[in-house]
């Protein structure tokens, strides 16, 4: 999720990240994560989704790993030490056997999750997929709301953002148009009018945020991270270097950044990433070693309109809190 933090909120002390930022315990596949500042608890609360990445596998086509999947829960106090909070409590009703990709918002007092839906567990990709709205007052429980309707049976990823004059917009892929980031309107966060198709090459994970009197779209182009910018969300420019496609140097970093999360923090603005660990030591001997994943986190850095970051680097979180 954007976790878009007023100005008013106060700092905390610089906090050191790990390497990884985080590691799943259960399955050892954390990946596509959303992050939220829960002022209840005043904790950040990362929904992610829970790849089985330790899965047998019959032989290399087998995908099953990759469904039958929750979504797990991390809790942290700073955004740098997080702790394994268990799944998230999702209607089976309203949703299926495979969950994808959550993003997490908070709208007029109000949490919201938009989840993808895999209605099954699979051996490969063809499968329906599409988008499923839930609410709740806690982030713990959750209600059903509807499947979102978007013309295609092949739609996932998610990233819902309030505008500034009134109204929701939708960012998601679209796989039956060969994977192009999307978006639709909305008033009510129920019905949804589509809009703009605002790529023409394949990718996926869209996340939009504003930042320094722009908007921002970070998205998985599967050579890096793709970057968009606008000056008024309708019209966009595309930056001509992807985020994150060369390999880090640091340990469990050693493979291109995927699947986007951002939290704006005031004047910074954090990358939170997953990474495959087909770079580390441990698959040179055991070939199913690159399924795992693990998230890591980076602070992004902007110069007239264009956006860097080095993975390498040190990261002192300093996120903002109520």
């Amino acid at each position: 999720m954007i976790a878009l933090v007023a100005a008013a909120l106060l700092a905390q002390a610089a906090v050191l990240a790990p390497k990884p930022l985080f590691r799943d315990p259960v399955h050892d596949g954390a990946a596509d994560p959303s992050t939220v500042y829960d002022p209840a608890t005043r904790e950040w609360v990362m929904f992610y989704t829970n790849r089985r990445a330790d899965l047998p596998m019959d032989d290399a086509t087998d995908v099953r790993w990759v469904h039958g999947t929750a979504i797990g829960i991390a809790r942290s106090k700073d955004g740098a030490q997080w702790r394994y909070g268990g799944t998230a409590a999702i209607p089976v009703a309203c949703t299926g056997a495979t969950l994808w990709a959550p993003d997490v918002e908070r709208f007029a007092g109000q949490w919201h999750m938009w989840v993808t839906v895999v209605p099954g567990i699979y051996r490969d990709w063809n499968a329906p997929r599409f988008l499923v709205h839930l609410t709740s007052s806690d982030l713990k429980s959750w209600r059903c709301g509807g499947r979102v309707e978007l013309g295609s049976d092949r739609v996932i990823d998610a990233s819902v953002v309030a505008l500034p004059r009134g109204g929701y917009r939708l960012f998601f892929n679209d796989e039956r148009m060969n994977k192009a980031i999307r978006t639709a309107d909305s008033r009510d966060l129920v019905h949804w009018t589509l809009k703009d198709r605002l790529t023409d090459t394949p990718g996926e994970a869209p996340k939009a945020f504003r930042w320094r009197g722009r908007w921002w779209l970070v998205s998985d182009a599967w050579k890096g991270l793709l970057v968009m910018r606008s000056s008024d969300g309708e019209h966009w420019t595309r930056q001509s270097d992807y985020l994150l496609a060369a390999p880090g140097a640091a340990a469990t970093d050693r493979a291109k950044g995927q699947h986007p999360d951002v939290i704006v923090a005031g004047e910074r603005v954090y990358l939170v990433y997953f990474v495959h660990q087909s770079g580390e030591p441990q698959a040179a001997s055991d070939p199913e070693w690159h399924r795992r994943s693990v998230l890591q986190i980076a602070e992004l850095n902007e110069v007239d309109g264009i956006l860097t970051v080095d993975r390498n680097a040190p990261v002192y979180v300093r996120l903002l809190r109520r």
